[in-house]
């Protein structure tokens, strides 16, 4: 038979075959993904080959098989440095969920997730939430974002999903998709899947006032089918995002205002540093690309990992 995953704890599956029947899923054997050293080697949203067996009153299905994957979203596993984890596959439309503060998402971390959609061909979105508790000066923080973003050609859309500012634009988008909401913890997933889709009834917790984070309430990736034709995938809030199976060489081509600077550089094979006419740092001098991004794009050349500190971002 053939299935989609809808959740994947590491060790059993949720399977729904193409009858719409759900079977409690365990791989075959020695079940492997070549080239993919993953945490998970099935991940929610893979379309697999699946049987089924009963024993006495049980019933349980066998994944022999997963489909060629047409994309994915993968960082770097938390626990196992030199492993991966795969957040989701087959994905229509990727959803990153930012929030100011409470607790706040830095551009570098923005960028990691926008670099890896790039990377794996997935539409991302930017959704800045909670809108509606902003100050006016957050307000134009928010607004400053969101330009920042278009101009590169991201959509970016302000909403509540405590007051439903925009949401009908958002499920607009998600309609007919597979779409997957990511994000840290605490800036409003499940909040925003109970607005969109209240018959689901996730569960929400608040933020910690003390570290101003919130608290894992997702702790499995899993997808839903939505009454208006769709699924969506709600994922574990995630600290941060390590870019994986990336070389230097290729790394630029995931930022797309760089990439459209590529050709006037001196040489084809530019890493924006110390070279010659470089398009891309002189484009910089100008002010006409944006130095977080910038500063994102070494910090990731250089191997490094996420810091969270907002003085980085800072020009000089």
């Amino acid at each position: 038979m053939k299935g989609t995953v809808y959740k994947s704890t590491g060790s059993w599956y949720t399977v729904k075959s193409q009858n719409g029947t759900f079977y409690e899923c365990r791989l075959k054997g020695k079940f492997r993904i070549e080239g993919i050293k993953s945490t998970n080697p099935v991940a929610v949203g893979d379309r697999v080959l699946f049987e089924v067996e009963t024993k006495g009153d049980e019933t349980i299905g066998i994944i022999y098989e997963i489909e060629e994957r047409e994309n994915y979203i993968i960082r770097k596993s938390v626990n196992l440095s030199k492993q991966t984890h795969i957040i989701a596959a087959n994905i229509d439309i990727a959803f990153l969920l930012v929030t100011l503060n409470n607790p706040p998402t830095f551009t570098t971390f923005i960028d990691r997730f926008l670099i890896t959609a790039e990377a794996y061909h997935v539409k991302a979105v930017l959704l800045f939430n909670k809108i509606d508790t902003y100050t006016e000066e957050e307000v134009l923080e928010i607004k400053y974002l969101a330009h920042l973003y278009r101009s590169i050609g991201y959509e970016c859309i302000g909403i509540s999903a405590k007051t439903g500012k925009n949401i009908d634009k958002v499920k607009t988008l998600m309609q007919h998709k597979v779409s997957m909401f990511s994000g840290h913890s605490g800036v409003g997933k499940s909040t925003l899947i109970n607005t969109i889709e209240p018959n689901l009834n996730l569960k929400t917790s608040e933020i910690s006032e003390q570290h101003l984070q919130g608290q894992h309430t997702t702790t499995f990736a899993e997808m839903y089918d939505l009454s208006f034709e769709g699924q969506i995938i709600d994922t574990p809030g995630i600290k941060g995002f390590g870019i994986v199976e990336m070389e230097k060489e290729e790394l630029a081509d995931y930022f797309p205002e760089f990439f459209a600077l590529k050709v006037h550089c001196k040489f084809h094979n530019c890493l924006h540093l110390e070279e010659p006419k470089c398009a891309v740092k002189e484009a910089l001098e100008k002010d006409e690309l944006a130095w977080s991004r910038y500063k994102s794009y070494l910090q990731i050349l250089e191997g490094e990992d996420e810091t969270y500190r907002k003085d980085i971002y800072n020009k000089e």
